[in-house]
């Protein structure tokens, strides 16, 4: 796909001038040069086109925004000047895998105030001796060279460096994850406490019941043992008045 038409792709009905980021990776460039790409993207940011045969930035438009430029795999071998020129706010430039053999054309990005990380990885300018104490003596703005320092000390991953700015608001947020809010425990002493009353006020209750249930019992205990009683009274009185009746009748005898 042809330069052109892959960024009316990526506008996706969007204006020129909201853009922010473009990627027109492995497209294809019209005779090695930009095309479709012009002064209208005055807010982008990032611009990424890798792998697609480009070997001239001439047609570079003004980007003052721009500050990462992903050029890697294409046959650029000079012309870095105009970098300076149109992307003055560069920090971050990948020129990787392009036909960059010597330091003088290196010296044209002396310019870019702000670049703080350079990338010509599988370029032939890395065969030179000395090849990175030279780049960094040339180029004593940047801190980084194909994701090294002059210590040996990895770059940070640009996500890494994103999150930098949002470590702090994190971590605030991290504390009011690890304990309970204001108040928590309070509620909580409260609640044992309320528990607590109302399984002695249960405590009290169920005894109250248990006594009441004892109670009842020994009522119908006494309840039986009186019926039993009068019975008995009953009885006896039944055997007396027999035994009288008896003794009447003997004595009824004893006259005849």
């Amino acid at each position: 796909m042809e330069m052109k038409k892959r960024i009316n792709l990526e506008l996706r009905n969007r204006a020129p001038e909201e853009v922010t980021e473009l990627v027109l990776d492995n497209c294809l460039c019209v005779n090695g040069e930009i095309e479709g790409l012009n002064d209208t993207f005055k807010k982008l940011e990032f611009l990424s086109m890798a792998n697609v045969e480009l070997s001239s930035l001439a047609r570079l438009p003004s980007l003052t925004k721009l500050r990462k430029l992903e050029l890697s795999d294409n046959i650029i071998s000079g012309g870095l000047e105009v970098l300076a020129e149109k992307c003055p706010n560069l920090t971050y430039l990948n020129l990787s895998g392009n036909k960059i053999k010597d330091l003088s054309t290196v010296e044209a990005l002396q310019n870019l105030k702000n670049l703080k990380s350079l990338d010509l990885f599988n370029c032939e300018i890395t065969n030179l001796e000395d090849y990175r104490e030279s780049i960094f003596e040339l180029l004593q703005q940047i801190t980084y060279l194909d994701g090294f320092d002059q210590e040996d000390n990895e770059a940070p991953d640009s996500e890494e460096e994103d999150d930098e700015d949002g470590d702090e608001d994190d971590e605030d947020e991290e504390e009011h994850e690890a304990g309970p809010p204001e108040g928590y425990e309070e509620e909580e002493e409260e609640e044992d406490e309320a528990g607590s009353e109302l399984g002695e006020e249960e405590e009290v209750g169920l005894s109250y019941l248990m006594k009441e249930e004892i109670q009842d019992e020994e009522d119908d205990d006494d309840y039986v043992e009186e019926g039993e009683e009068e019975e008995e009274d009953e009885e006896e009185g039944l055997r007396g008045e027999k035994r009288k009746r008896d003794a009447e009748d003997d004595g009824d005898e004893d006259d005849d």
